[in-house]
């Protein structure tokens, strides 16, 4: 009897002393950066991704990088205002991608477009 109260007794002080080992090590590791938020693309290297696949002339290249470089800024302030409702953003959103997707056809030559 003696032994199976002592075998419970050191489970329960095992088993708090793990508990409280977690919980330390929980409070002493920092939050993980970026949690939760996008990171912004890279307008150079999402226009060197198009000029890949579309064949993009140096010029072209570099019209499109500050279209996109305007179009991810102002994606992330709409994201960053709170006072927004989640259907307007989505709608203003949508706007600025129409915009951004105009400003690119103009660089594009037809055979581009398709």
């Amino acid at each position: 009897m003696k032994n199976r109260y002592l075998a419970i007794a050191l489970a329960l002080g095992m088993g708090s002393s793990l508990a409280v080992t977690a919980m330390a090590q929980d409070q002493q590791a920092p939050p993980p950066a970026n949690q939760g938020q996008r990171q912004a693309p890279d307008p150079a290297r999402q226009a060197q991704r198009l000029a890949k696949r579309l064949g993009l002339t140096a010029d072209q290249q570099s019209q499109l990088t500050p279209i996109l470089a305007n179009r991810n800024q102002q994606a992330m302030a709409l994201r960053a205002d709170t006072t927004l409702s989640p259907q307007d953003r989505h709608a203003k959103m949508m706007s600025l991608r129409q915009d951004s997707d105009a400003k690119i056809k103009a660089v594009l030559t037809d055979a581009q477009k398709q």
